[in-house]
């Protein structure tokens, strides 16, 4: 079997002086390899290409047959790394908490492993008889809810 930590350095290398960064590597019982990429301005089909071929120039075939897929971070995917969320700030995001409530709102900060999003729903306010629309920040931890994925919007 292919061993993770050789196909990591192997992109980390070919990562060096690029603006992509790394957001997984899987490789199944079977030598089936996907490496999934990312950009804050989107994921150039040719640079998938290239890494691919990086890879392939460095890993033998005579020692394991493997099959490799290289693309990018699906838009609508939850997200995987820190870098995500950095990227995502300021845009339209679905948080799935650990009790199942969902949270849609602009993602408004991350530092570490905390983020904001700002969601706009109905408060009660003193004095108000009726709820008012207002914005409301709500803390996460990355590794403490189920989800958080960006909101693809076709306005």
């Amino acid at each position: 079997m292919i061993d993770k930590n050789v196909v990591k350095k192997l992109v980390d290398e070919w990562l060096q002086d690029k603006e992509y960064f790394l957001v997984d590597i899987e490789i199944s019982q079977d030598d089936k390899i996907v490496v999934e990429i990312d950009h804050a301005d989107g994921v150039w089909i040719e640079d998938c290409a290239d890494l691919s071929k990086y890879i392939e120039e460095r890993l033998s075939r005579d020692e394991e047959d493997y099959e490799l897929e290289v693309g990018s971070a699906g838009l609508g995917q939850p997200f995987k790394v820190a870098q995500q969320y950095i990227n995502c700030i300021g845009e339209q995001v679905e948080v799935l908490n650990e009790e199942g409530k969902k949270f849609v709102g602009t993602l408004k900060s991350v530092e570490g492993n905390d983020f904001v999003v700002s969601v706009n729903e109905k408060v009660m306010v003193e004095g108000k008889k009726r709820p008012q629309k207002m914005d409301v920040d709500y803390a996460f931890k990355m590794d403490q809810v189920k989800y958080t994925k960006y909101i693809i919007n076709f306005k």
